[in-house]
């Protein structure tokens, strides 16, 4: 610069750079998720017998095309600068792409529940439609985790809409006031164990979470003076809703659609539930001498920056940042690098999963790094102790006697 330089120039160069987030417009990804399950909902009701391929458009994005995407492009583990995260969290943008997931969800349900129960189409079509719309509802979830949140009450109820279909509405209040005070505990029924199979974790993270919805919805009311059955109450008004909403299906088209909502309910939660086991499998808080656990650290939770996929979950993969701020917003959760790392993106891992001896071979061997051959301080299933011992060679070592009574003072 010099003395002739126009003074605009000048400051121009001294004013800060406004930060500009490179997957601005890549985030419409995920509300384009549901926009794809209308297109396919929609052409199978146009020529059923033609494109009977359209009833399984989501669970081939979900379980094969995805996957494909996330190996192709790979991994971005790229942070956004420090000073950048008010300015993300305050940009009104993000939280429209959120909401905008819900009416779309809404009419692939309502397109794909008229589909399905014209005269004619077979138990087989109704079947896959469900699942198709259960892959989507099962991905509002998220949309609903993003939501839940959040402080004000009407993303409360936003929240709870998106959950109506599968109507698993108690998640609205397990999960921030449970699952995050619990996560990677063996008291925790949303944090899967070593040694436990997605078969086993599936009717224990089901029941558990809706007796802990309960208990935290029964305790936030008493310390108001009321009773659970208090028209206050977020779950009765949650599953009052629910019903509300599969009732209206049925006065619209008839018993027909009963096959497709059980399906997609049921596929759904599964869903859902098949990423709950993955996000802290085998992963335990230290207890102290006092008995209560450490506070939840990056450590607690498995990680991937697999793109697409966090494209499509609002950066879930991101779980040990969400973990340590649960109200930081998406678009401003952060890549650590020293925390357990997943071998591959949540959709590439949904099929392992759900296969026990394909996932004990994937992630076993990890968890008994991550705790350095430690294997007392892994979360291990009871039924399962025995066997991983032997598969390590293993041996639990003898607690001292001055810890033994520490841990009992």
């Amino acid at each position: 610069m010099n003395a002739n330089t126009p003074i605009h120039l000048l400051q121009n160069e001294s004013a800060p750079q406004k930060f500009k987030d490179k997957k601005r417009y890549l985030w419409l990804l995920s509300p384009a998720i549901p926009l794809i399950g209308v297109v396919a909902a929609a052409g199978y009701a146009i020529a059923p017998k033609k494109l009977r391929a359209m009833t399984l458009v989501a669970p081939a994005m979900l379980h094969a095309i995805i996957p494909a995407i996330d190996k192709l492009i790979g991994a971005d583990a790229e942070n956004h600068p420090e000073e950048a995260i008010h300015e993300l969290e305050n940009d009104p943008y993000y939280m429209q792409i959120v909401k905008a997931f819900i009416p779309v969800q809404y009419v692939a349900n309502f397109v794909a529940a008229y589909a399905v129960s014209r005269k004619g189409t077979p138990l087989i079509d109704q079947i896959l439609m469900g699942m198709s719309i259960g892959a989507i509802n099962g991905i509002a979830t998220n949309t609903a985790h993003e939501l839940s949140h959040k402080s004000e009450k009407h993303y409360h109820l936003l929240s709870q809409l998106t959950l109506l279909p599968t109507g698993y509405v108690h998640f609205r209040v397990e999960h921030p006031y449970g699952h995050h005070r619990r996560v990677a505990t063996p008291e925790d029924p949303a944090s899967s164990q070593m040694g436990e199979s997605f078969w086993q974790f599936w009717p224990r993270t089901v029941i558990g979470s809706f007796k802990s919805a309960i208990e935290i919805e029964t305790r936030r009311l008493e310390r108001r003076g009321k009773t659970f059955w208090s028209f206050d109450n977020e779950l009765l008004r949650g599953w009052a809703m629910s019903a509300g909403y599969h009732a209206t299906l049925l006065a619209l088209f008839g018993r027909r659609v009963i096959p497709f909502q059980i399906t997609q309910a049921l596929y759904g939660i599964t869903l859902f539930e098949v990423i709950n086991y993955i996000e802290h499998y085998g992963l335990k808080r230290a207890k102290l001498p006092s008995g209560q656990y450490v506070r939840t650290m990056p450590e607690h939770s498995w990680n991937s920056n697999s793109m697409v996929t966090n494209l499509v979950l609002y950066q879930l993969q991101r779980h040990s940042d969400h973990h340590a701020y649960p109200t930081r917003a998406f678009q401003a959760l952060r890549h650590f690098e020293d925390v357990p790392q997943l071998p591959a993106g949540y959709a590439s891992l949904l099929l392992p999963a759900i296969i026990p001896p394909l996932w004990y071979k994937l992630m076993d061997q990890r968890v008994y790094d991550h705790y350095q051959g430690d294997l007392s301080k892994a979360n291990i299933h009871p039924a399962a102790r025995a066997r991983i011992y032997a598969k390590f060679n293993y041996q639990e070592p003898e607690q001292s006697e001055a810890l033994v009574i520490a841990e009992k003072v």
